[in-house]
C-alpha cells in the first residue's frame, strides 16, 4: 500500500545509541498538485504490546509503577508512573510478547487475551505501533512477584487496584500514562468491569 504523493529521497541515521533516530528527507505532493521536499525526524524503537489484566469479581485491575526519565525531565517530580503493563515486541507476534512481558513484570501466566485495538501513539515522531489487550485474572494465575527483568534494568512495584480506585487516579493526575487511561476507559466504555 504505497502512497504515490510520497518519494523518499534520503535517509540519514542521526543517533543508533538506544534506538535508531533518523532524519528523512522526502518529497510531498501537495493537494495542489505542486511539489514539497520536506524533512522529519522520526524515532525507531521497534513495536510494541500493552494488557490490562482486570478481575470481574474483585473488581480490580493490576498496573505497575516504574521510574521513567523522560516524565522526570519533563516535569514529573519523582518520574514514578503508574501503567499498564507493556513491552517491545522483539521480533515476537504481539500475542506472545504480552504474554512474557506478563510474566515478567507482573507475575501472572495467562492464555485467554483479547486485543482491543492497535495504536500510534505518537505519529509526529514515533514509528511505534502499539497492541492494546486486556485479559481476566485471578489469584490461582500468580506464578511469581513480578518486578520486571534485573538485566533489563527493570525495577518495577507492581500495584492491584480497584477500578474506580484507579479511575480517580486519572481526574488526580496520578496516572498520566496514555496507554493506561486508553485501555482504562476501555474496560468503563465496554461495561467490561
Amino acid at each position: 500500500m504505497q502512497n504515490n504523493k510520497v518519494k523518499i529521497l534520503k535517509t540519514e541515521i542521526l543517533s543508533d545509541n538506544w534506538y535508531t533516530l533518523n532524519k528523512v528527507t522526502f518529497e510531498y505532493q501537495k493537494k495542489d498538485g505542486t511539489l514539497e521536499t520536506q524533512s522529519r525526524e522520526a524515532y525507531d524503537r521497534g513495536n510494541g504490546a500493552t494488557i490490562l489484566l482486570y478481575n470481574k469479581k474483585s473488581k480490580t485491575v493490576i498496573l505497575t509503577k516504574q521510574f521513567r526519565l523522560p516524565t522526570y525531565i519533563n516535569g514529573n517530580e519523582d518520574g514514578m508512573m503508574i501503567e499498564a503493563c507493556a513491552g517491545l515486541l522483539d521480533k515476537d507476534n504481539p500475542e506472545d510478547c504480552i504474554k512474557r512481558e506478563t510474566e515478567e513484570e507482573l507475575g501472572y501466566e495467562i492464555s485467554d487475551i483479547k486485543k482491543v485495538f492497535e495504536v500510534y501513539m505518537s505519529p509526529g515522531s514515533v514509528t511505534e505501533i502499539l497492541y492494546f489487550f486486556i485479559a481476566e485474572y485471578s489469584k490461582s494465575m500468580k506464578i511469581n512477584d513480578g518486578g520486571g527483568l534485573e538485566e533489563e534494568q527493570e525495577e518495577i512495584e507492581v500495584l492491584e487496584l480497584y477500578i474506580e480506585k484507579a479511575l480517580e487516579m486519572i481526574d488526580s493526575g496520578e496516572i498520566k500514562d496514555a496507554k493506561t487511561i486508553m485501555l482504562l476507559q476501555h474496560l468503563r466504555i465496554k461495561n467490561i468491569l
